[in-house]
């Protein structure tokens, strides 16, 4: 893949970079260009009164021009004095990966744009929501950090198994929306299975409801007061339709608030609540919070439960700093349901401080790995906190035979070859060989299978998504399989184009000549529902006084009449208008 790299992008870790596309910008076609041309003239002219003041200020910063799409080249030559990168790729990705680039300062922008009959809402990430949206609002430091943060933790939040299929139904649905040549049955089909999904996701996961901050704060956010809210969420940013529904009465302004996580949304549809936060700080405030409660900081059983139910690649991390990660399948816990052994199925690799330990990655523990997690019994001091006397004391020692007996009847018999410590003495693991481990008559670990190599801690202090170091492992998320449809464009759409295109030549390079006359006339007789191009040839009938002007302006009254936007083209004329007075 190529794509022009910065010391940003050079940060990236290699397993994310499955899902960077090269931005083909000769792809966008002359209509392509219109449409962001009209969104972002529309946008900039109501926002100033409405988005908070970041947004203005952060289109000058991050080079977003109103003329035409931005180049990921361009826009990342100025992103990098902000400390930040753009990379593109094909629509919605996991949210697991987006909240990882988010993490490395990168901005995700979907490289296609809406369709002409989606100008106002896409269900589907583009362009226009991406570059428009949340570009200009990370030029603000405190935002920017927060965004960054919000990654760091939102990458680290444990999905379940059910997260994954809503994921995959929403893009599903967000792609045949986008698509031209979709029925009705179809885009029916699509959005029941997103409503089924939904309403069997069961018990939120961390990872759904950190979505659910991402979407009330970054996605459709407001700034200030109860009363009196700015924008700052790119979803209402770059969308003319909701940028003006979400001011009126009817939608319903709460203070945002930790609550917010427990708040779903539906993508499909306009939202009926927004929250308002007074400062971008408070977001960060909240989002502590919010990390407070999650199994990052908290560890323990449900850490584990929440590791095992994902069915997916986690980290468990003990008191001592030692984590293994794995796919967890079991754990077993005693009478007051205390953890005392954890078991993961596959390849396991076990590190400390996010580096792999030497010796215990992937290829030595490939059919998975078990351990104890407690005191032993009747022994009030840890084997974390046992000191070199202590050890020998109690029979744990180098060369020497030993039974180890934790509380919750977990047995370890075998002899000592070996320990590992941190850098501060302090012992992480021990390695046996000839090593029985049972909890009560139940084999866990038998002699044959091998050496057995027992983490040290007596609690789980922390419990995350995806591996500890991701060197550790050959990583490939789950790339969709359905790639974001392409238009397959007929001669009428193509001849269009061409139209559109010699219209933006002589708006652009003023000594090209142009046929209004003779596209005027096409247009009124092929292309009768097109009126994006009619308020281009307003606009320059406006300029020039040419004088089929006020024919022009009848052409697109008439319109107006059986049109679904007839308020974007009464816009259309009065933005032409304006270049009269």
């Amino acid at each position: 893949m190529k794509f022009e790299t910065n010391e940003v992008l050079n940060r990236l870790p290699k397993h994310i970079l499955q899902f960077v596309n090269e931005q083909d910008y000769e792809n966008y076609s002359s209509i392509d260009h219109a449409v962001w041309r009209y969104v972002m003239r529309k946008n900039t002219h109501y926002l100033r009164e409405v988005a908070h003041e970041s947004y203005q200020d952060g289109l000058q910063k991050t080079g977003i021009s109103i003329e035409q799409i931005p180049s990921m080249y361009g826009m990342n030559r100025i992103l990098k004095e902000i400390g930040w990168a753009a990379v593109a790729v094909d629509g919605f990705i996991p949210p697991s990966a987006f909240m990882e680039f988010q993490a490395y300062n990168v901005l995700v922008i979907a490289e296609d744009i809406r369709k002409i009959e989606n100008i106002e809402y896409t269900p589907a990430p583009d362009i226009i929501h991406e570059a428009a949206g949340h570009a200009p609002i990370i030029a603000n430091p405190e935002y920017s950090e927060y965004l960054r943060r919000f990654g760091e933790i939102g990458s680290k939040a444990i999905s379940s198994a059910k997260d994954y299929e809503l994921y995959e139904a929403i893009r599903h649905l967000s792609i045949v929306k986008e698509d031209r040549n979709s029925t009705p049955e179809i885009i029916e089909e699509a959005q029941n299975r997103v409503d089924q999904v939904q309403q069997n996701m069961g018990e939120p996961s961390e990872m759904a409801q950190i979505r659910n901050l991402h979407w009330w704060t970054v996605e459709y956010g407001l700034i200030g007061t109860v009363k009196q809210p700015k924008i700052y969420g790119a979803g209402l940013l770059s969308s003319i339709g909701e940028s003006k529904w979400c001011m009126k009465p009817e939608v319903k302004k709460l203070p945002y608030s930790i609550e917010a996580a427990n708040v779903s949304f539906d993508i499909t549809k306009p939202q009926p609540q927004l929250f308002v936060t007074p400062d971008f700080a408070y977001l960060s405030f909240v989002l502590e919070q919010f990390a407070n409660k999650m199994s990052l900081r908290n560890g323990g059983l449900s850490g584990i439960e929440k590791a095992i139910a994902s069915k997916q690649l986690a980290t468990i991390e003990y008191n001592t700093g030692i984590q293994i990660s794995g796919t967890f399948v079991e754990v077993l816990q005693d009478e007051k349901r205390n953890p005392i052994y954890i078991k993961t199925q596959g390849p396991t690799a076990l590190s400390f401080r996010d580096k792999e330990l030497t010796g215990h990655g992937v290829s030595y523990h490939k059919e998975g790995f078990g351990s104890p997690i407690g005191k032993l019994k009747n022994i009030n001091l840890s084997i974390e906190h046992m000191s070199p006397y202590d050890l020998e004391a109690y029979g744990i020692k180098e060369g020497e035979y030993t039974r180890l007996e934790f509380e919750g009847n977990i047995t370890v018999e075998g002899e000592i070859i070996t320990g590992m410590r941190n850098r501060m003495g302090k012992i992480l693991l021990i390695s046996f060989k000839n090593c029985t481990v049972k909890r009560d008559e139940d084999i866990l670990f038998h002699p044959d299978w091998g050496n057995y190599d027992m983490a040290i801690g007596s609690e789980i202090i922390s419990a995350f998504a995806g591996p500890a170091d991701p060197d550790s492992f050959d990583l490939v998320f789950h790339v969709p399989s359905e790639k974001t449809h392409k238009l397959t464009k007929s001669d009428d759409i193509i001849r269009l184009e061409k139209m559109y295109q010699n219209v933006r030549d002589f708006r652009e390079k003023h000594s090209v000549s142009l046929d209004y006359e003779g596209i005027f006339k096409e247009l009124k007789e092929k292309y009768t529902k097109d009126w994006l191009l009619s308020v281009e040839l307003y606009e320059l009938s406006c300029i020039h006084n040419w004088n089929c002007k006020d024919s022009l302006k009848s052409h697109l009254e008439h319109i107006k009449q059986t049109s679904d936007v007839p308020h974007l083209i009464e816009d259309g004329i009065s933005y032409a208008e304006q270049c009269l007075s």
